[in-house]
């Protein structure tokens, strides 16, 4: 069984060979921090650390934009020593280190007003820009025929409605707005919405695919970071015209990416046409076994072994232990809930990815080189 067929039977509760072998890769220090504990220096990214680990993956991504076109030019404003501030290719200005951690603190956004979207929509998020959709006919039959004969899942990017108008706004100011702004909010997630529908226009035809992906990240560890009111007004009508579009074409898998505590949207969601959530976040608040008791079969499930539970080898025993029966149930996918963070050493990881294997009767590498 091919990494394709396994992806497509453990997500539909068929028989597998064994549980797909999926992680979701490390922050970007660890590349630094594992190359001092013995991992090879061309290791500098998450593909390359799927690639030394021998971890299943998605074929290579369809071409379509449906982000800012063009996007902003990134650009260093000022840095020092430790830090530098940026404004990066979606407009946001943002400091980072350059010394620590990975997540940036974000300054200033594109968007504030009514009057800055629609210049944002009218020069960069043009649905009949010159050059977006600029992939030939001979080009998609090419690709077409990639995703038809892949061994690995092929999975086609919808985007996200919130995640997007977070990219423009901000947290706090994407909360006031869908409050006080309510006619900018649905303008913003309806001009997605068509975005993503053109770009779905374009590639499904070609296109043999098995899962439609999405990102979100709009929960904290107490729940949404709006109302499930608002979540069911703004945007499950926009998830229902895009899920309906994929099932067209035999698309039935819609995995979503949101950190946080989720379990007040995943009723909206599936009723939307979400299936699959990921990366199930336990310290975030998120319970797999809470969620598959629920919703059964309906909902399929990815991630969700607690990257804290790496720090000592007792507990990764502890957590594989705790993971286990979800794993039998089927139509889940176990690894570890979000980037794996830099205090977790290469020898833990490496530990991990053995036991879970030895577990799951997944194939060791014979070697990483």
């Amino acid at each position: 069984m091919n990494s394709r067929e396994r992806f497509v039977n453990c997500f539909s509760f068929k028989p597998v060979d064994r549980i797909p072998d999926w992680e979701f890769g490390a922050w970007d220090e660890n590349f630094t921090v594992w190359q001092e504990q013995g991992m090879p220096e061309w290791v500098t990214s998450n593909n390359e650390f799927d690639e030394y680990f021998s971890l299943e993956t998605y074929e290579k991504p369809i071409p379509m934009w449906i982000g800012l076109f063009p996007g902003f030019e990134y650009k260093v404003i000022k840095e020092d020593e430790r830090t530098q501030i940026v404004r990066d290719e979606s407009g946001a200005t943002a400091q980072i280190s350059k010394v620590g951690s990975t997540i940036p603190h974000f300054i200033d956004f594109p968007v504030k007003t009514e009057e800055d979207w629609e210049q944002i929509k009218d020069e960069r998020y043009n649905l009949d820009t010159p050059g977006r959709w600029d992939t030939t006919e001979d080009e998609w039959k090419e690709i077409g025929r990639q995703t038809e004969n892949s061994d690995k899942p092929v999975a086609v990017s919808c985007g996200g409605f919130y995640g997007f108008v977070r990219s423009l706004m901000g947290v706090e100011n994407t909360s006031i707005a869908f409050a006080l702004q309510p006619g900018m909010i649905d303008d913003i997630i309806e001009t997605r919405c068509c975005m993503i529908e053109k770009a779905l226009d374009q590639a499904l035809p070609h296109c043999t695919v098995d899962a439609g992906t999405w990102w979100e990240d709009m929960c904290y560890n107490h729940g949404p970071l709006i109302s499930p009111a608002m979540f069911r007004e703004f945007m499950v009508p926009r998830y229902k015209r895009i899920t309906d579009k994929l099932k067209t074409y035999g698309i039935t898998v819609n995995i979503l990416d949101s950190d946080g505590n989720i379990h007040e949207l995943v009723e909206p969601w599936l009723e939307a046409g979400i299936n699959c959530m990921f990366p199930l976040e336990i310290r975030g608040g998120t319970d797999p076994y809470f969620l598959r008791e629920k919703y059964g079969k309906e909902l399929l499930l990815k991630g969700g072994v607690d990257k804290t539970m790496l720090e000592t080898q007792d507990k990764i025993e502890e957590e594989l232990d705790r993971i286990t029966p979800l794993v039998e149930q089927g139509g889940y996918i176990p690894h570890v809930d979000h980037r794996v963070p830099p205090n977790i050493t290469l020898e833990n990881y490496r530990y991990y990815l053995k036991r879970k294997r030895e577990r799951f009767g997944i194939p060791i590498p014979e070697k990483q080189s």
